[in-house]
């Protein structure tokens, strides 16, 4: 019975770290184990899954096995599902915020002139999260994107018009263009 109980946990084992349906000679190679054996590890978890204190089934699909959960508790799984997600503005991401936010409407190439570096993942992530979004095309050849801040920046930063983002004067922005530029080593700082 103990090695029954063992070729059930691995069963287990496979089909959970797979999460997909697994074919029975898949699952026969995996467990070097007999077809009748397998076949009775399989009938075993599937009337344990079968329990109603259990939140997950066996099933069989063309002759693939795979683990999924009971149609009970789908309204539970909707309610995970739907729940908003809380999205990570890292340092690149609010670096490259800012540039839209200040300079909008502001293509791809211009945000990459002021960083330095390409700032495609960037933006895309904040197209993704709604922060930014295509506000029309440049009228120059290749016609690049536009990109502007969108409702849900204002909403984020609880602000209600971009007439509230903090200005910034003219020594603050040239102390900042004199920090990038030495950092980036394009002057030479006297020691």
């Amino acid at each position: 019975m103990d090695e029954q109980k063992n070729h059930c946990a691995a069963l287990e084992a496979v089909l959970f770290a797979v999460g997909g349906a697994v074919a029975f000679s898949d699952l026969k190679a995996a467990l070097m184990v007999e077809d009748a054996e397998l076949k009775q590890a399989i009938a075993e978890l599937t009337e344990r899954y079968a329990a109603e204190d259990r939140g997950i089934r066996m099933i069989e699909l063309d002759g693939k096995f795979q683990l999924c959960t009971k149609n009970e508790y789908y309204e539970e799984l909707v309610r995970l599902v739907n729940t908003p997600k809380k999205h990570v503005l890292t340092d690149v991401l609010l670096e490259t915020l800012s540039i839209v936010a200040y300079k909008q409407p502001v293509t791809r190439q211009e945000i990459e002139k002021i960083r330095g570096v390409s700032c495609s993942h960037a933006v895309n992530r904040l197209v993704e999260y709604n922060l930014i979004q295509e506000v029309g095309r440049l009228d120059a050849p290749g016609h690049p994107i536009l990109f502007g801040t969108t409702d849900d920046f204002l909403r984020s930063f609880g602000i209600s018009s971009m007439d509230e983002l903090p200005v910034i004067s003219a020594d603050r922005v040239a102390d900042f263009q004199r920090q990038a530029e030495e950092e980036a080593g394009v002057i030479n700082v006297e020691t």
